[in-house]
């Protein structure tokens, strides 16, 4: 059973940046990060494999979010930049074992999730 454990959440002035970090107790094949805001369902923002491919972005999130991932040392980073009030919210690590096209970019592509960790924006 893979842990994860986020970190780099926290409140957070508009128009900030933030970098969240995700770290694996094991080595998984992919690793990717997902959001709920309130009122809204759980969200994919993106994913990348161990091998460097990545899951685009949602259109809404395109510009603003960057993941990197250092398969090495099984973490996965999530940059927000320009935050905004409307990025506060909860913010998830998930991860796979598995490669699947069709679920890969919604939460039943994943295996394992870390406590989520919590992003407010102010203004």
């Amino acid at each position: 059973q893979v842990q994860l454990v986020e970190s780099g959440g926290g409140l957070v002035q508009a128009g900030g940046s933030l970098r969240l970090a995700c770290t694996a107790s094991g080595r998984t094949f992919i690793m990717g990060w997902f959001r709920q805001v309130p009122g809204k369902e759980r969200e994919f923002v993106g994913a990348k494999t161990s091998s460097g491919n990545s899951f685009d972005y949602p259109d809404s999130l395109k510009g603003r979010f960057t993941i990197s991932r250092d398969t090495a040392e099984n973490t996965i980073y999530l940059q927000v930049d320009s935050l905004k009030l409307e990025d506060t919210g909860v913010y998830y690590c998930a991860a796979a074992d598995h490669f699947d096209p069709i679920t890969q970019r919604t939460s039943a592509g994943y295996d394992y999730w870390g406590q989520g960790t919590q992003v407010t924006v102010s203004s």
